[in-house]
């Protein structure tokens, strides 16, 4: 047999379900099956002429009303029985049927759509099934057996896809080798769906990383207080500030956070709303409806359900096997873990990029540690933010603690240099000296990557105090840099050389305030991740989607959800 990937490759392809139609008719008498037995035999009929049917004239009847996605794999699936029912026999539903149907009606328990497995046209057979007559004869037809059972077949080649690989397209840093999934391994995971049961088999599908499961952990509590309501969308930037006044205090009054909407509230009142409502958000308590409060406001509990499914998927890019040690941040929650054998060995805030300088998604390894570093502005940074300043006055080098030097290494007084010639780049190098004013604080963590990010101190440790810190030009300010540093050189080898470990050498270095490079042989893998929402003790933490990534994610791969 042939092998073929299943992703991104999706067949749509229909077929004619006269049972779904606003007539109710009875049932036409060639489906209908006199016994058990020939039930069994119509039906597995009727499978073989339904899929071949599709295949060959790409399902697009006229009245298709559902959409079968995975056609070609039902059919090598019912191949192996010789086209005979997989989820029922003879006018009965066979245990894996139930289980089946029973995971899509709770499907939502994983982070999945049920409707994105027929939920609604399996659940409508089943209760014609429940409520059958003599004068309807629904049980007796197979082609309604046959059409469930066809639809539960497509529903689990998409549950097994769903689970283990998600459904937000693999990036350049998805570390995961086995995301072309081949036609063979759909069929193994029938076999061992009739060995172990469904249970078993979605466990082993599942990622196991701890945030997946986390977050998995509150969803029914999440689901038990949602609340579908469409609100109040405000709208942001607004020129009109009536206009925002206005829609402000309607969304406020939904949400219960001022108790009026007859008239307008003045200012004191919408500030004092706002402040309640980031109060419950746990963001900076201010009272200003600013970008990132109207963001959160406009927020409905269905996108939040989609930004768990979401995360839940980004958990599925990451390695089955985690390193047994890592170093993981998230820049949407603005903080970094130190796990070592499943176990949070230290927790800090870190500050990540703003919105327009974004900290990257990346995987890397730290090789080596800086104190004492200087700072070589990235050309975005020069370009956009030190070549103005300087154009209008070059002092502002000097003041910043900037050199300036050309391509031999020489220093080069700014006053010398026309600025007005440079629009973008300049041919020049602007270094920070090493220091405590120093940007990058007095500790650098190196790491491989394109982006010309890292890990470090900062001169501005006051702003770890901000509920928002997505502050950085795209590194990543670490708060708990110290501990951090002796971390990694607890694990790391003695420095035969000096007859110290590096962590005393480290201290001495830091106490001088000398630069030193310290290469490090039991590299750390860091992950820098960007996952909008957590489970802790039970709930749902939803962060800030400060760079727009699951709405764009949502609007491109969950739009009709």
């Amino acid at each position: 047999m042939t092998t073929r990937p299943l992703y991104p490759f999706i067949t749509f392809l229909y077929f004619c379900l006269a049972f779904l139609s606003c007539n109710d008719n009875k049932a036409n008498k060639d489906t209908i099956a006199d016994s058990p037995l020939e039930m069994q035999q119509k039906a597995t009929e009727l499978i073989r002429s339904k899929l071949t049917a599709v295949l060959n004239a790409d399902g697009k009847t006229e009245d298709s009303l559902v959409i079968i996605e995975q056609a070609k794999l039902a059919k090598l699936l019912y191949e192996k029985k010789a086209f005979a029912p997989i989820w029922c026999s003879k006018e009965e539903w066979l245990p894996e049927g139930d289980s089946l149907f029973k995971f899509i009606e709770e499907s939502q328990l994983f982070g999945l759509f049920p409707n994105d497995y027929h939920h609604l046209s399996i659940k409508k057979i089943r209760e014609k099934f429940e409520t059958d007559s003599l004068a309807r004869n629904d049980r007796k037809d197979a082609a309604l057996w046959a059409n469930a059972d066809i639809m539960l077949t497509d529903a689990f080649v998409q549950i097994v896809k769903d689970v283990k690989l998600g459904r937000i397209p693999n990036d350049s840093i998805t570390l995961r080798k086995d995301t072309l999934i081949t036609d063979e391994y759909y069929l193994k995971q029938y076999d061992l769906l009739l060995q172990s049961g469904l249970t078993k088999l979605i466990q082993t599908l599942e990622p196991s990383q701890r945030g997946y499961h986390s977050i998995k952990a509150g969803i029914r509590s999440f689901l038990a207080s949602a609340d579908y309501r469409e609100f109040t969308r405000v709208p942001y930037p607004e020129k009109d500030q009536q206009k925002f006044n206005r829609l402000l205090q309607k969304r406020l009054y939904e949400g219960g956070f001022i108790s009026f909407d007859s008239v307008n509230a003045d200012s004191a009142q919408l500030a004092g709303a706002v402040k309640l409502f980031q109060q419950k958000k746990g963001i900076t308590v201010d009272g200003r409806a600013g970008e990132g409060t109207v963001r959160m406001l406009n927020t409905s509990d269905r996108e939040k359900f989609i930004r768990i499914a979401i995360s839940m998927d980004k958990y599925k890019k990451l390695p089955e096997k985690m390193p047994s040690r890592y170093i993981w941040v998230n820049a949407s929650a603005n903080y970094l873990e130190v796990v070592d054998n499943d176990e949070v060995k230290l927790l800090s805030k870190v500050i990540c990029g703003k919105p327009k300088t974004r900290t990257p998604v990346l995987t890397s390894l730290i090789s080596s540690l800086i104190t004492y570093p200087q700072w070589v502005p990235p050309p975005s940074i020069v370009s956009k933010e030190i070549l103005p300043a300087v154009k209008k006055n070059p002092g502002y080098l000097a003041r910043k603690g900037f050199s300036l030097v050309d391509k031999d290494g020489n220093e080069v007084d700014p006053y010398s240099v026309d600025w007005s010639k440079y629009t973008k780049g300049i041919p020049y190098r602007v270094v920070q000296g090493s220091g405590d004013a120093n940007a990058l604080g007095i500790m650098k963590f190196v790491f491989d990557n394109k982006y010309s990010v890292y890990l470090h101190d900062t001169n501005q440790r006051y702003l770890f105090a901000n509920a928002m810190r997505s502050l950085s030009h795209g590194c990543v300010r670490v708060q708990e840099w110290e501990k951090l540093a002796f971390y990694i050189l607890g694990n790391d080898s003695l420095n035969a050389n000096a007859g110290y470990t590096k962590i005393d050498s480290v201290k001495t270095w830091l106490k001088n305030k000398q630069k030193r490079s310290i290469p490090i042989r039991n590299k750390v893998t860091v992950f820098i991740r960007y996952i909008t929402c957590e489970g802790h003790d039970g709930k749902i933490v939803f962060h800030d989607d400060v760079y727009g990534e699951d709405k764009m994610l949502r609007e491109k791969f969950f739009a009709d959800k």
